[in-house]
């Protein structure tokens, strides 16, 4: 049995010199078809967002079966399990999320294409079923290989993380089930080898605009809310936001009325907006305000029926914006533990569950779990298995680089 030893968090050079270090390593390429056999086996269970239990059930089972110690369900449906080191900290939580954006009853059958059948089809392939696969690999080789930390790792498949989830598996990790407790945090988020260290937040909103209702003809005149609706998504297309740092927003979803010949009596869209800048979507965010209460005044002005059309502004998401500074111990970590697997790896910025640590400041970054994802959060997504093992490689000499001392 091999104890790695009093390496810093970003010493991977000597790290892959450690028997039991190579040892897992070198299995990690070996065994990647037994990955892939596990990315398309949690992928065919069933986990949109606020309904994770069945695939949380497997890796539940999945972690017992490995060893992890303390497995357990908390609260919001995360699954955790402990991989102690010689001591409780400092802990590194590696986290890889269970849900997807798809709503119940899709098609979730892998199909395998490409002239090897290197091509995995199925809708949350990578995104994160890529992620849950890797972080089993991870226990499943420093497991066999007896990979002995100084610093102690909870694995977490996590619920949430996908639109309206609103992150809430980790809010209710660092808020209720693990506060205080997470030294580092790491999620396999994706496909690739990259280090996502900026994060870009978003504020989502659900706006209800309300109206008394009628006949079209008999009751013409009115003021009518999908109008009031309609002057505001003009309106916020005219919101003029920075280039740098990226700022955006999104009327996504629109409803509302009863039928063709009825003046409604509701109209509602959804709205995202997003940016890397706390400063820069605190803005939007007031102008998507403004535009909203002004289209409402406007509407009734119209008809001349002042405070007929009301709006509701409903916040349904809300990630926080930040970041972990490139020259942080964390990040450094990242990048060269790819570069001495003989890899690249880029930095960039994303919305994933390392917002939540970043906004707390605690040292967090969000990796890629290797191969190559195509059109994700669409039913045709796909994932090209060609050299996957390299993010496998790259996900677990990470993680025990960050489970040092």
């Amino acid at each position: 049995m091999s104890a790695v030893g009093q390496h810093s968090a970003t010493n991977a050079a000597e790290l892959v010199k450690d028997p039991a270090v190579k040892a897992a390593l070198e299995a990690a390429k070996a065994n990647e078809a037994q990955t892939i056999a596990d990315q398309i086996r949690f992928c065919e269970v069933p986990a949109p967002s606020f309904k994770e239990t069945a695939r949380g059930e497997v890796l539940k089972r999945t972690f017992e079966q490995l060893g992890l110690q303390n497995v357990r369900v908390d609260k919001a449906g995360n699954v955790l399990g402990d991989y102690p080191g010689a001591a409780p900290r400092p802990r590194l939580v590696l986290a890889a999320h269970l849900d997807t954006v798809f709503p119940e009853g899709t098609d979730v059958k892998v199909k395998r294409e490409g002239p090897g059948n290197n091509i995995l089809r199925g809708p949350g392939i990578g995104d994160d079923c890529r992620g849950l696969a890797v972080l089993v690999a991870i226990v499943r080789e420093m497991k066999k290989a007896r990979v002995q930390t100084p610093g102690s790792i909870t694995f977490v498949a996590n619920v949430g993380e996908e639109g309206l989830g609103d992150l809430r598996g980790v809010k209710e990790l660092f808020g209720t089930t693990m506060k205080d407790q997470i030294d580092r945090f790491v999620s396999i988020d994706g496909t690739g080898v990259h280090v996502t260290n900026v994060a870009v937040g978003s504020h989502r909103y659900r706006v209800t605009f309300k109206g008394p209702g009628g006949h079209s003809f008999g009751a013409f005149g009115m003021a009518n809310p999908i109008g009031a609706m309609g002057r505001a998504i003009a309106k916020i297309n005219e919101i003029q936001v920075p280039k740098q740092p990226k700022t955006t927003f999104n009327v996504g979803r629109v409803g509302g009325g009863t039928s063709v010949n009825s003046i409604p009596f509701d109209g509602w869209m959804e709205v995202d907006m997003r940016s890397s800048d706390p400063a820069s979507l605190a803005a939007v965010d007031a102008s998507f305000q403004k535009a909203v209460d002004a289209a409402v005044v406007e509407e009734n002005q119209r008809w001349g029926k002042p405070g007929m059309i009301t709006a509701t502004k409903e916040l349904v998401g809300d990630r926080p914006a930040g970041s972990t500074p490139e020259n942080s111990a964390i990040v450094r970590s990242g990048l060269e533990t790819a570069t001495v697997l003989g890899f690249s790896a880029n930095l960039g910025e994303g919305s994933t569950d390392s917002n939540l640590p970043m906004s707390l400041k605690i040292p967090a970054i969000t990796i890629g779990g290797g191969g190559r994802g195509r059109e994700a959060h669409a039913l045709t997504e796909s994932f090209d298995t060609i050299d996957s093992w390299m993010g496998t490689q790259h996900a677990l000499l990470l993680t025990i680089a960050l489970a040092q001392r």
